[in-house]
């Protein structure tokens, strides 16, 4: 059990998502004081540990409570827990947020020269892949029977191998699966980053972390997916244009010396703002339009 004071949090120790969850905390405001051959990080400014461990580690050290938190793909995640319910292991977590990366996807790839003719063509086959259990729910609940390969890496090069007639593996670009003379046909899971929770009460100083983080991580997000818009509109043209800006809340108004008919506009829009919706802005009589990123937003 995490019964350290410390807030002890697991990350990925190396990859994308080691990197953009580093990124994440020091946006949060964490001081880490790292090195890339330690297993354990400390914050300098909070009373946090950052473990960095394999990402196929994290979901058991959240489910065995040996640590508050873990950042994790939900496709391991999800992997892991169906392992640990087959041996009899504790699978409780609480899901504390999606987060905004490490988005990636579970397909089905075959060699480019086959034909596809739907998933129940591989019936009878071996398919390899380093995610059985992910793969055998899919397939079951597709009514294909299938002989798994289960490998740990480089399961790319198991068709033109001979160990396998098709893989189930993550793709995020496709251009591994091309390099391997691959095509995806079919994507089985959509993953991204996720935050996790030991699923057990925190103590009073934990809770407090807990919540300061995770107002913090709120407000990265949705700076992330947020503009600073300004511009100046014509009084009589103000709901329109405020209606073209996706996910606006009500904006600021500010009077415009020696414009009266004009006011500047101030505007926090949740969505992207397209060249079209700025032309269309252009056409209702806004101008000096303005679309500025947001670092960091608390609301």
């Amino acid at each position: 059990m995490s019964a350290t004071k410390k807030f002890r949090i697991a990350m990925q120790k190396k990859g994308r998502l080691s990197i953009d969850t580093t990124d994440l905390f020091k946006s949060c405001g964490l001081k880490i004081n790292s090195r890339e051959d330690r297993l354990i990080s400390h914050v300098e400014n909070m009373d946090i540990d950052l473990l960095r461990v394999r990402d196929d580690d994290i979901p058991g050290l959240v489910m065995d409570h040996v640590v508050d938190w873990g950042i994790v793909g939900q496709d391991v995640l999800e992997e892991i827990g169906m392992e640990r319910q087959q041996d009899g292991l504790p699978t409780d977590y609480t899901l504390v947020r999606k987060l905004d990366f490490g988005g990636c996807r579970l397909s089905l790839a075959i060699p480019v020269e086959q034909e596809w003719k739907g998933v129940e063509s591989l019936n009878g086959l071996k398919i390899a892949t380093t995610y059985p259990n992910l793969t055998k729910r899919y397939l079951d609940s597709m009514g294909v029977s299938f002989k798994v390969v289960h490998l740990t890496g480089s399961v790319e090069v198991a068709p033109r191998a001979g160990l396998a007639d098709a893989i189930c593996d993550l793709v995020s670009s496709g251009a591994t699966l091309d390099a391997n003379g691959l095509k995806e046909v079919q994507v089985v899971y959509r993953s991204q980053a996720v935050l996790i929770q030991r699923n057990q009460e925190l103590f009073p100083e934990k809770k407090l972390i807990a919540d300061t983080l995770v107002n913090r991580i709120d407000g990265m997000m949705q700076a992330h997916g947020s503009k600073y818009i300004m511009l100046h509109a014509p009084k009589d043209k103000v709901e329109e244009i405020t209606a073209l800006l996706p996910g606006a809340e009500s904006p600021t108004l500010l009077t415009l010396e020696g414009n009266p008919n004009h006011v500047a506009m101030h505007v926090v829009s949740t969505e992207t703002l397209f060249w079209e919706t700025m032309e269309k802005l252009k056409a209702l009589g806004a101008s000096s339009i303005l679309v500025l990123p947001i670092e960091k937003m608390l609301k």
